[in-house]
């Protein structure tokens, strides 16, 4: 059966799961345009205490229930970590999964959707922009912490819910494939983007190959690394729990942290067509650095230190690609506020990929600094 997108019962929704709690109310929550959102409130003993349901658009995630799967391995595993680490807020430092009433870490309503119902994390909030170096600490801290505790997940590896996601000389091939059908008829007035992105192909296979290699170590990333989906403390702040785990699989860490630089290091946003005074903001990237390896030094490879500035690069470029394959395909996949959207989106990214090559030396400086715990000299000069 198909699922349907009705609005839901959830009173009945929250039957399907083992709440050992009375359903009192629920309401639409939170901005996010995929999954559907709900806050609910239950009595448990007398106590009111608020869930996030869910319904999962697997019109995107087609595979729903490896997906759960995924999340279930790494949020138990998390849990465990924190609390042999003696965490003493730890359910509040990883999303934890509500079991439906048969066990699974996901319900079907008569309808076909799929469901998940998560507990709430308290007074901590999203915020949807890095407005601040400390929200740029705080966001790669967490999800440095995020890494560290899914590093010693044991068993089969996780399920590849997207394959490909990062591979980025696949992304190339995508490109070149596009190219060739022209389907669009777009490519003949493409080539200053088309060679950028051509001229740059070993450039594209440099990671993939470091792991492919042994070099660098797959490991259980998030692969969607954006402030919203960090909860920071109302109070403190501090970067609490990572959220939206719909992406989580088997990865690089350098693809998380360089979807970090590539997202909050611009000094344009990526929609900005003036491209005339775009840059990396460097003390921006050395809060992304400091954050990061206050929590994922430890367990980083010195491969993989040694490309946290390329990664950067690497993803934007990967990005920037993507971009320019949809334009060529007729803007298939990326929702569009104007016709050439997505080819203003990829110059965006390519000429941020070209402003991280002119910084390399000092983004590589900062990092080189900060792993040796010093401070960088070249912000003295910013």
């Amino acid at each position: 059966m198909a699922p349907t997108t009705l609005a839901p019962n959830l009173r009945e929704i929250a039957l399907l799961f083992d709440m050992r709690a009375d359903f009192i109310e629920g309401h639409p929550y939170g901005s996010g345009h995929i999954n559907d959102t709900y806050c609910a409130t239950f009595d448990q003993a007398g106590r009111k205490i608020r869930y996030i349901l869910q319904r999962i658009n697997t019109h995107v995630f087609k595979t729903p229930v490896a997906l759960m799967e995924n999340i279930e391995r790494v949020t138990r595993h998390s849990l465990g970590q924190l609390l042999a680490d003696g965490c003493p807020d730890a359910r509040r430092r990883t999303l934890t999964c509500i079991p439906s009433v048969d066990g699974k870490p996901y319900a079907i309503d008569p309808l076909g959707n799929y469901w998940r119902i998560y507990l709430f994390i308290e007074n901590a909030s999203g915020h949807d922009e890095i407005q601040t170096n400390e929200q740029a600490y705080q966001a790669a801290r967490a999800f440095g912490n995020f890494q560290k505790l899914a590093a010693g997940l044991g068993g089969a590896r996780l399920h590849e819910t997207i394959p490909d996601f990062h591979n980025t000389p696949k992304r190339l091939e995508a490109l070149r494939r596009a190219l060739e059908a022209d389907s669009s008829n777009r490519a003949a007035a493409l080539k200053p983007e088309i060679d950028f992105a051509l001229n740059r192909a070993a450039d594209c296979a440099r990671i993939h190959d470091l792991i492919a290699s042994g070099a660098i170590p797959e490991r259980v990333t998030h692969n969607d690394t954006k402030l919203n989906n960090v909860l920071l403390d109302d109070l403190t702040a501090e970067g609490v729990c990572v959220i939206d785990l719909d992406t989580t699989m088997p990865g690089s860490a350098l693809y998380d942290f360089g979807d970090m630089v590539r997202t909050a290091t611009p000094t344009e946003p990526e929609d900005s067509i003036d491209l005339s005074n775009l840059d990396i903001r460097l003390d921006r990237f050395d809060s992304l650095v400091c954050g990061y390896l206050d929590a994922a030094r430890s367990f980083l490879c010195p491969a993989e230190l040694d490309h946290l500035a390329y990664s950067g690069k690497l993803l934007t470029l990967e990005c920037g690609i993507r971009f320019l394959t949809d334009y060529l395909q007729g803007d298939v996949y990326f929702k569009i506020k104007r016709p050439a959207h997505n080819l203003d989106r990829c110059r965006n990214q390519f000429a941020f990929v070209a402003a991280i090559e002119r910084r390399l030396p000092e983004m590589e400086e900062i990092v080189q600094a900060r792993s040796n715990g010093k401070t960088p000299s070249i912000l003295a000069e910013i």
